[in-house]
């Protein structure tokens, strides 16, 4: 076995294989994505002051599952991010937390992830969280479709998302988006949820509109 390939085996499987192969894990988890007014990139610890503008607002923190409680002060935002980065480097590829951009001005808007879905962790999550005062511009389908592309390009098939009965403006946005209502479950969370589908095919403008959940009209 030649040098070169003996330091590569021992990068992989030494003493410091864990650390190398987490980097780049990281790497590969933390792909910045770019859309035609949006850049998703990886999460810093120094955005927290920016994160809290969003996930210190009880109207974006209120609907989410599992359930998080509005983020009081920018140390547990950073906190946080701390805590998102290290879920990160456990990822597959696929997956991963991404920071929103607006790219025009580089306002840091919303956040976005690719997150497999409890108990089994077989369903991957598509979801974006967005500052309020940002709603309504098309942010979240432009970063949907973004992360489904990112996703289909890594051997998945369909990606999931799923919110509570009463958040009617995020199941218009996933309609929105191409995706398809597919039923309404407890197994994710615990918690009552409607579930929405989107695979590659639902990208096509031209594909057939989603149905509404009974009682939707």
């Amino acid at each position: 076995m030649g040098r070169a390939r003996r330091a590569r085996c021992a990068l992989l499987h030494g003493h410091h294989g864990v650390r190398a192969a987490t980097r780049l894990h990281l790497l590969m988890t933390a792909k910045t994505l770019v859309s035609e007014r949006l850049t998703l990139r990886p999460w810093h610890v120094d955005d927290a002051p920016a994160a809290l503008e969003i996930y210190g607002h009880a109207e974006v923190t209120r609907w989410l599952s599992p359930e998080m409680d509005q983020v009081a002060d920018k140390a547990a935002m950073r906190l946080l991010l701390q805590q998102w980065a290290a879920e990160s480097a456990r990822l597959p590829a696929a997956a991963g937390r991404w920071a929103i951009e607006r790219t025009a001005d580089g306002l840091l808007i919303g956040g976005a992830v690719l997150l497999p879905l409890p108990p089994g962790e077989e369903d991957l999550e598509i979801g974006w969280h967005l500052r309020p005062d940002v709603w309504g511009n098309g942010y979240a389908t432009e970063a949907t479709h973004v992360l489904a592309r990112w996703a289909f390009q890594h051997d998945v098939n369909e990606v999931f998302a799923v919110i509570r009965p009463a958040n009617t403006r995020a199941a218009t946005t996933m309609r929105n988006n191409g995706m398809h209502w597919v039923g309404e479950t407890t197994k994710y969370f615990g918690v009552e949820l409607q579930v929405f589908r989107l695979r590659q095919a639902d990208l096509d403008p031209a594909a057939p509109a989603s149905s509404r959940p009974p009682g939707d009209d």
